[in-house]
């Protein structure tokens, strides 16, 4: 198994090898005309009922993989102060800097290894933001949330908005997509060296992407274990990540899709 910081360097190749193609999609074009016209938000109704039932408004935010900040920039239109993005790739960061100016936001971008961060990083945020896409990334998950968790004020919020684990089970390109391909319990990391398109169209040959699968058992453990009291965990039978996994929708014998966890950083 390959080194920590050569995973996170392998992925971030692969991310900045992504944007392009992010910048080609027609929800940039309608991202940047949306900014232009005000009251711009790409959350959908479970992520903002979710954020408006803690009551965000006045809380300066971090959003940890931030991509190109399109939801960090999205927290005005329900009061909060979006602060620092953090991500990866300055590919996509370059984006995010472009919608912050067209958004008139302040907001600061920061490209860095989760795991190696800068020593003076600031752990006052009242609002921390992880959202689709983060987590199966994360090579070490304890230690992802204790450095999540250091970035947060006392009695700070962290909100999580991400795909279920068990949607990894599930090949929606499968022969029969409907069997699972893949065990619950299997930590064997997949790679692909293609690079991320979003609309579930084929990619062209790039650097290798590792992603982890973490049960929502390990996923509460870890965050428990970073000092952030679980609030709240709430499944649902919607999808939130590309559109190929639609078709697990709406079935008789529906499995969950998509989690909400709320974490409040122990005084």
């Amino acid at each position: 198994m390959k080194k920590l910081t050569e995973i996170t360097a392998s992925n971030r190749d692969a991310w900045d090898a992504s944007a392009a193609a992010f910048e080609d999609r027609a929800e940039w074009h309608d991202m940047i005309r949306s900014l232009k016209e005000g009251g711009f938000s790409t959350f959908d109704q479970t992520m903002t009922q979710t954020l408006q039932d803690i009551g965000i408004a006045g809380r300066r935010a971090v959003q940890i993989g931030c991509n190109n900040g399109r939801e960090l920039l999205s927290l005005p239109s329900l009061g909060a102060i979006p602060v620092l993005g953090i991500d990866v790739s300055e590919a996509f960061l370059a984006q995010a800097r472009t919608l912050a100016d067209l958004a008139g936001s302040e907001c600061q971008f920061l490209c860095s290894d989760i795991y190696d961060l800068p020593d003076d990083m600031p752990g006052d945020f009242e609002l921390g933001l992880i959202t689709i896409g983060v987590l199966n990334w994360m090579p070490d998950l304890v230690r992802f949330f204790e450095i999540v968790a250091g970035l947060l004020s006392a009695n700070a919020s962290l909100v999580i908005y991400e795909s279920h684990p068990v949607m990894e089970m599930f090949d929606p390109d499968a022969k029969d997509p409907f069997n699972p391909f893949r065990s619950y319990f299997d930590k064997t990391p997949m790679t692909w060296s293609e690079t991320i398109t979003y609309d579930g169209t084929p990619g062209k040959p790039g650097p290798t992407s590792y992603w982890f699968t973490h049960g929502l058992g390990e996923i509460v453990t870890a965050c428990s274990k970073a000092g952030l009291v679980i609030e709240r965990l709430s499944e649902y039978a919607h999808s939130n990540r590309e559109v190929d996994y639609d078709i697990y929708e709406g079935r008789t014998a529906q499995i969950p899709m998509s989690f909400t966890l709320v974490a409040r950083k122990s005084p």
